[in-house]
C-alpha cells in the first residue's frame, strides 16, 4: 500500500538534468542530417546560419517550457500542462499518443540507429539491427527499473563518452585538410529550400523538452528549471556549431552533400578504416545516450496517467525503494519492443519510426505551446517563478514554428505518419471506454 502513496522525490542536480537533455537531443541527427541541410543550403554561411538558427528556436521554445515547468512543475510534464489547460480528455490523448508513438516509437527509432551502427562492428545476422535494438530496449529499461541512481548515472556516462567523441570529431575535421582535388560545387537549391533545411535542422534539436518530465525530480525545480534547459541547449548549440564548422573544413559544403555519412566520411579520410570504425562506435554510443534518456523521461506520462485514470493505476505506482516508476517503464519497454518487431517486418525500422512519430509530435509541442496562453488567463493568480519574456511575442514564434513543423511533416512523411495518426485516432474510442473505470 505504501507503494502506491509513494512520490517522485527531488534527487537530481542541474549537472544531472543537463546531462538528460545533451544525451536526448544528441542523437543520430547529428551524423545523419548535416548531409541533408548541406544540399538545401547555397553556401557555407547559411549552411552554418541553419544550425545557430536551430538553437535559437529552441531556446524560444525553452523559456515557454520553463515557465510551465516551474509554475507546474510535475512528473507528467506535459502531459499535466495539458491536463491543466485543456481538461481530462486531451490529456489522456497525449499520454496515449506518448505511450504508443511518440516516446515508444522514439525509443524504437533510436534502437535501430544503435543497431545499424553495431552492426557495422559486428553483424548478428538478417536482422541484426533489429536484435540489438530489441536487447538495447530490454537492458536499458531494466536498468531504469532497478533504481533512479543506475538511469541517471548511466545517462551521464553515455552522454561523457557521447560529447568527448565528437569533440574528437571535431579536431580531425579543423586540422585535417580539404581533399586534394576540388570538388564539384554543389547544385543550385530549389526555391524554398532553406525551409526545408530548417526541416531537418530542427529535427536534429529536437528533445530537450523531456526536460519537463524531470520536474518533479530536480532538485529546487524553481531556480533550476531554466538553468537546465539554457545551459544544456546552450551547450547543444555550441557542439553542434563546431562539429558543422569540422565537416565543412574535413569535406567541404559539396563533399557533404555528396556523403551519405558525412562523420563516417570524414574520419575515413583521415584514418582509414579505423577512423570509419570508430565513428561507428560513436554513433552507437549516441543512439544508447539519446535511448536511456528518452525511457528514462518516457514512463513519467505513463505513471502520471495511471494516477489519474482508475483503470490505468497500476501505471500510477512510485516504488520507494528504486524511487521509479517501475510499471510505466516496463509497459513502455514491452510496447517499445513491439514497434521495434514492426520496423523489423518492414525492413525499413528507422525510416518507418521517423515517419510514424513526426505529425503526431509536433501536433502536440503545438498544444502545449498554446496552454501556456490559457493558463496565463485562467490561472494568472498562480505565482510564476519564471515568466516568458516578451510575452505573447515569443510563446507566438513557438506556436508559430511548430504549425510549420507539423505542416511538413505530413507533406514530407509517408503512409507510416497516416499510421501514427491513425493510433492516436484509436485513443478516443480507448478514451471513452476507460472513462466508465475511471
Amino acid at each position: 500500500m505504501a507503494e502506491k502513496v509513494a512520490k517522485p522525490k527531488p534527487t537530481l542536480t542541474v549537472a544531472d538534468a543537463v546531462a538528460i537533455i545533451v544525451g536526448i537531443v544528441i542523437g543520430s541527427g547529428i551524423f545523419k542530417t548535416p548531409s541533408l541541410v548541406a544540399t538545401n543550403t547555397p553556401n557555407e554561411l547559411l549552411f552554418l546560419f541553419a544550425w545557430l538558427l536551430g538553437g535559437i528556436v529552441s531556446f524560444i521554445g525553452a523559456l515557454c517550457y520553463a515557465e510551465l515547468a516551474t509554475t507546474y512543475p510535475h512528473a507528467g510534464g506535459e502531459y499535466h500542462f495539458l491536463h491543466r489547460a485543456f481538461g481530462r480528455d486531451i490529456s489522456f490523448l497525449f499520454a496515449w499518443a506518448r505511450a504508443t508513438v511518440i516516446q515508444t516509437g522514439s525509443i524504437a527509432m533510436l534502437g535501430f540507429v544503435f543497431g545499424d551502427y553495431a552492426s557495422q562492428i559486428f553483424s548478428l545476422g538478417t536482422y541484426s539491427s533489429a536484435i540489438y535494438a530489441a536487447l538495447a530496449a530490454i537492458v536499458l529499461t531494466t536498468l531504469n527499473i532497478m533504481g533512479v541512481q543506475q538511469g541517471k548515472w548511466t545517462q551521464n556516462l553515455l552522454t561523457s563518452a557521447k560529447v568527448l567523441g565528437l569533440l574528437l570529431v571535431v579536431a580531425v575535421g579543423i586540422f585535417s585538410a580539404l581533399p586534394s582535388e576540388a570538388p564539384a560545387q554543389p547544385s543550385k537549391p530549389s526555391s524554398g529550400a532553406f525551409g526545408m533545411a530548417m526541416i531537418f535542422v530542427l529535427l536534429t534539436y529536437g528533445g530537450w523538452n523531456e526536460a519537463a518530465y524531470i520536474s518533479a525530480e530536480l532538485k529546487d525545480v524553481r531556480r533550476n528549471m531554466l538553468k537546465a534547459l539554457i545551459l544544456g541547449i546552450a551547450a547543444i548549440t555550441v557542439i553542434y556549431l563546431l562539429v558543422n564548422f569540422a565537416y565543412l573544413k574535413g569535406l567541404g559544403l559539396a563533399g557533404m552533400a555528396k556523403s551519405e555519412a558525412v562523420a563516417a566520411d570524414l574520419l575515413r579520410n583521415a584514418w582509414g578504416e579505423i577512423g570509419a570504425k570508430f565513428i561507428s562506435m560513436l554513433v552507437a554510443i549516441s543512439a544508447l545516450g539519446a535511448m536511456n534518456g528518452t525511457i528514462f523521461t518516457g514512463a513519467r506520462t505513463n505513471f502520471a496517467w495511471g494516477q489519474d485514470f482508475k483503470a490505468l493505476s497500476f501505471l500510477g505506482v512510485w516504488h520507494e525503494r528504486t524511487s521509479t516508476p517501475a510499471n510505466a517503464l516496463l509497459v513502455q519497454g514491452l510496447i517499445s519492443l513491439g514497434l521495434i518487431g514492426l520496423g523489423a517486418w518492414t525492413r525499413q525500422g528507422f525510416s518507418t519510426m521517423v515517419d510514424y512519430t513526426a505529425p503526431v509530435f509536433w501536433f502536440f509541442f503545438l498544444l502545449t505551446g498554446l496552454s501556456l496562453f490559457i493558463l496565463r488567463t485562467s490561472d494568472a493568480e498562480t505565482h510564476r517563478p519564471f515568466s516568458v519574456p516578451f510575452h505573447p511575442l515569443v510563446p507566438l514564434l513557438f506556436c508559430v514554428f511548430c504549425i510549420y513543423m507539423l505542416q511538413s511533416s505530413l507533406s514530407y512523411t509517408g503512409v507510416g505518419a497516416l499510421v501514427g495518426v491513425a493510433v492516436l485516432l484509436i485513443g478516443i474510442p480507448v478514451l471513452m471506454l476507460i472513462r466508465r473505470y475511471s
